[in-house]
């Protein structure tokens, strides 16, 4: 991810919604080195911040409803989110959760493209979001698996203003050019399971060390990991109670 600071329209920020937020502690814990702390208001309903020593990077919040599946969300910043929300209506994508407050810390709506993959967006205030991007223990990449890459392009270059740019034949999205995604096929995943979705990578010193850790520590190696032609390494997992992300190698990056 060539963005390295909260850029309007670019990630800023990965939430985990999990049935167990105090054993995804633990986890993360054992795989980047995450140290977590719950916000103790009561009205935070057990909102759990991750950190890379001083640097926030991530959090954790239990399931708002029954049957909720256990999932990372990526969150893209923006200055306005009911504007946003209102131009993924009109450009064909819905509305999950309306733009609501965060305490004083900020303004939040969950959104879905056309073919149903669910992304967040925040509208800072006093929080702009993840404190450190693109280095190790910290999110480096985002990647759009869909069945319909062309609504995709269409809808994303719409609403969020991105650049897109072929690296071979992998789509790259970016802000001016400034790459901090991808987007792959969802049969491409090679799971029944799989319906159009984001994934986040977080960057790591080491895939191969980092890929042992999570699967010593619980988790399911879904790729093992691999060397992507002309990029970087890469590996993907699914964490104890089911949240799946990737890692890359950090620094190589597309």
């Amino acid at each position: 991810m060539k963005i390295t600071e909260i850029t309007p329209g670019a990630p800023c920020w990965v939430e985990l919604v999990t049935s167990d937020v105090a054993a995804a502690a633990v986890y993360y814990r054992e795989v980047f080195g995450w140290h977590a702390e719950t916000d103790p208001r009561a009205a935070a309903g057990g909102y759990t911040l991750f950190s890379v020593g001083d640097a926030r990077v991530a959090a954790a919040t239990p399931l708002y409803a029954p049957g909720q599946p256990t999932a990372w969300t990526v969150t893209f910043a923006t200055g306005d989110a009911e504007a946003l929300a209102a131009a993924v209506i009109e450009a064909g994508g819905s509305v999950l959760v309306g733009p609501r407050d965060v305490f004083d810390l900020g303004r939040f709506a969950v959104l879905a493209d056309p073919a149903g993959a669910a992304f967040a967006v925040w509208q800072a205030r006093g929080f702009a979001g993840a404190e450190l991007l693109n280095a190790p223990g910290a999110l480096g990449w985002v990647e759009l698996a869909t069945d319909d890459a062309e609504s995709a392009v269409a809808f994303y270059s719409r609403v969020l203003g991105w650049t897109v740019r072929a690296h071979g034949t992998y789509t790259q999205w970016g802000i001016g050019g400034a790459d901090f995604g991808g987007m792959s096929t969802v049969e491409a995943r090679d799971r029944e399971d799989v319906r159009p979705h984001w994934l986040p990578y977080f960057a790591v010193e080491s895939v191969d060390g980092t890929e042992a850790r999570a699967a010593e520590s619980g988790g399911m190696v879904l790729m093992a990991p691999t060397d992507v032609p002309d990029g970087p390494r890469i590996a993907m997992v699914r964490d104890p109670q089911g949240a799946v992300f990737g890692i890359h190698q950090a620094g190589t990056e597309g």
